[in-house]
């Protein structure tokens, strides 16, 4: 599928990586629905970038919220055949600390809440969508790119919640690419490693610097550009399916 016959729907596009692939869409004369629950600068995008672009305020764990986003990204657009899951939430905790005592159950449900459950309502109701398109020369019908982490694999003290809601996604890329192959509907996750989002907007140089070094090479964080660029390619290349691909420097996280 090629980038100008795209019509996207993008949860996390406000901001980070969403907002990163968002650009790269429209640049190359695809359209893309920003699904955020941050308004401001998601109407700031709407506003840069044109016609081609719209805000959805959703909550991605919430099924209503998410249905209504995709029938007005269908209306809008006449149909949609990308999703890209960009939508998620972090927390820094431990199962068990002497301090704290036992991990807060809130908290961790929260992270599954988002992370998880929100990346495959998003899929699942896209997919719906997706399965009413006509079938590109190639077969297709849609594309589905999920955000997991390198946490997924090597996660860190106090990321049990953040890790298991990553492996979640990584867990279900393969079944689901599965459920809906007779529909012509591919679905990938990228498991991107330490980047330059607004996860690290409030580090300090030396703390930046200090996560870059870490980095086999290039030695630095990603770049919320080269996230857009691998999403580009797994549209465009009909080939790929069922896989999660690492996005990471060749980066190994350490247990702390």
């Amino acid at each position: 599928m090629e980038l100008n016959q795209v019509s996207a729907v993008i949860t996390g596009g406000a901001s980070g990586l969403g907002e990163a692939t968002l650009r790269n869409i429209v640049s190359n004369g695809g359209k893309a629905a920003i699904l955020d629950l941050q308004e401001e600068l998601g109407n700031k995008l709407v506003e840069e970038l044109g016609e081609n672009v719209i805000f959805i305020k959703t909550d991605v764990t919430n099924e209503e919220s998410v249905q209504a986003a995709m029938e007005t990204a269908v209306n809008k657009f006449g149909s949609i055949n990308t999703l890209v899951n960009c939508a998620g939430i972090g927390a820094a905790e431990k199962t068990y600390s002497g301090k704290r005592g036992p991990h807060d159950l809130s908290s961790f449900n929260k992270v599954i809440q988002v992370n998880l459950i929100g990346t495959f309502n998003a899929i699942r109701l896209a997919a719906e969508k997706m399965s009413e398109n006509e079938p590109n020369d190639k077969g297709e019908r849609g594309v589905i790119i999920n955000t997991a982490s390198v946490a997924a694999f090597d996660g860190q003290i106090g990321q049990v919640a953040y890790s298991a809601s990553k492996g979640g996604i990584v867990g279900m890329t393969l079944p689901i690419a599965r459920d809906l192959s007779s529909l012509g509907i591919r679905v990938l996750t990228i498991a991107p490693g330490l980047f330059e989002t607004p996860l690290f907007a409030t580090a300090s140089d030396k703390v930046r610097e200090a996560l870059g070094a870490m980095v086999p090479f290039p030695p630095r964080l990603g770049y919320p550009e080269e996230f857009g660029q691998l999403a580009q390619s797994i549209i465009e290349n009909p080939m790929l399916n069922g896989e999660t691909i690492r996005l990471d420097g060749a980066i190994r996280m350490q247990p702390k």
